[in-house]
């Protein structure tokens, strides 16, 4: 289940190696999503690009905030849109190839990016890119988490992404005013995460035992190392 070749539509739809299991649905916003809220770190139209099943974006309305959801999945912006209305809430969802965002120039104010980046070759990483500096205005922010070089080997899933990759990439187009490490939390324990490795790769897990260092929060979950990225549209 590598970025390159995993059909996020399938996972979602629990036709995966993981069967049920969406390692990125908590069922809660991110912790690091939290914090930035509460730090005023979101103000306007806000595009939550990747959305998935729509936590983040739920959260974020459930703040006062105007958001649209994309995601390439039908089959998660379903479930979006019921978790949505399970709050009473009305949010855009709508599907969307997030390397292009089409019909939707010149919209936002704010764009969360949780954990798409990651998923992304660096061919799309630049169309996305550009595509996110299509549909904001000027002075726009961007947040974007992303798993780092940090992560093991061992640890199944998207690319690990380096510092200089944010910074030569979404610099094209956005200026970086932070770009620090970060916390990631999946729904996975470590014995969970374990047994996930060899289910997807199997043969291939190298050395496990790199895994017992990551962090886990309190209910026992896997916290992957991260980065944390802010920017404003040049």
């Amino acid at each position: 289940m590598s970025a390159e070749n995993t059909d996020f539509d399938q996972v979602y739809q629990g036709r995966s190696p993981l069967g049920d299991t969406v390692p990125w649905d908590i069922k809660a916003p991110q912790p690091a999503l939290v914090a930035l809220e509460n730090a005023g770190g979101f103000r306007g139209e806000v595009l939550d690009v990747g959305c998935g099943l729509g936590e983040n974006a739920v959260f974020l309305a459930l703040r006062g905030h105007r958001v649209t959801g994309v995601d390439g999945s039908p089959t998660a912006l379903r479930e979006a849109r019921a978790r949505a209305a399970a709050k009473g809430l009305e949010i855009t969802f709508e599907v969307a190839d997030a390397t292009r965002l089409e019909g939707f120039e010149d919209r936002f104010d704010t764009v969360l990016d949780s954990a798409l980046y990651h998923c992304l070759t660096e061919e799309q990483r630049r169309s996305y890119i550009a595509a996110l500096v299509r549909v904001t205005r000027p002075g726009a922010r961007l947040h974007l988490l992303c798993f780092s070089e940090a992560v093991p080997e061992s640890f199944p899933g998207p690319f690990r992404i380096g510092e200089r990759n944010l910074r030569e990439t979404v610099g094209r187009g956005w200026r970086i005013t932070s770009l620090v490490p970060a916390l990631y939390t999946i729904s996975l324990t470590l014995e969970e995460l374990r047994d996930a490795a060899r289910t997807i790769q199997p043969g291939e897990t190298g050395d496990l035992t790199a895994l017992d260092e990551l962090e886990q929060d309190e209910q026992g979950r896997i916290r992957a190392p991260a980065w944390q990225l802010a920017a404003e549209r040049a």
